[in-house]
């Protein structure tokens, strides 16, 4: 009996491996396509993530090795996280500088936030009227906090279509194009190494927006 059931255990194992590791080679050779044609091309885009929040342990692992670091984010929950922490202990030492860009929750009903948070609105029952304001603004509170003991941390706000989250370091870029319909955490993200069309464009996104916007108080 106890060889019986032996045998039934490894065999579902060794199946359920066997699914496992098939379904593992098939999400990477998903991408081939995708790295082909980027070289072709010279678009340099290395992966494409169906959900952002499927990026953040390699976003995490590349801002630990950034010089300096460029990020419009559309909340900037993130920002907050462990996964920026590395960004916040780093500004005082081997971070050169570090730019963040967050909407200007200080202009009211015809800001495109409110535009934002009115989409979300119709997908998320929680999301009540002022609620991705209030959440802006503290989080622009903590990044004040930062930048007041890290000369090198400047933050800004932008009032332009809440379309992006960008995420730009001296090597790769993470840009995330949010859905209408959905939250950023699950809209797909890219993947872009320097040199490269893709990871320009994120660069000059950030840039434009950065030249369009104004500082914290």
């Amino acid at each position: 009996m106890d060889a019986f059931v032996l045998g039934v255990v490894s065999s579902l194992l060794a199946t359920a491996l066997t699914v496992a590791g098939g379904w593992a080679f098939s999400m990477r050779s998903r991408q081939w396509p995708v790295t082909l044609l980027s070289r072709l091309t010279g678009l340099g885009v290395h992966r494409v993530f169906p959900r952002q929040q499927l990026a953040n342990q390699e976003l995490t692992a590349e801002l630990k090795r950034a010089r300096w670091v460029r990020v419009l984010a559309g909340r900037g929950n993130e920002l907050t996280r462990d996964g920026f922490a590395a960004v916040w202990e780093a500004a005082g030492r081997s971070l050169e500088s570090v730019q963040i860009l967050l909407p200007d929750a200080d202009l009211g009903s015809d800001s495109w936030l409110a535009r934002r948070e009115a989409e979300m609105r119709r997908v998320d029952l929680g999301f009540s009227p002022g609620l991705l304001t209030e959440q802006v603004r503290i989080n622009a509170a903590y990044v004040s906090e930062v930048a007041r003991h890290r000369e090198n941390v400047s933050l800004r706000f932008y009032d332009l279509p809440n379309l992006h989250r960008v995420v730009v370091t001296d090597n790769v870029a993470y840009l995330t194009m949010y859905r209408q319909a959905e939250h950023g955490r699950n809209s797909p993200c890219l993947l872009a190494r320097r040199p490269g069309l893709m990871y320009d464009y994120a660069l000059l996104l950030f840039t434009t927006a950065w030249d369009h916007s104004r500082p914290a108080a």
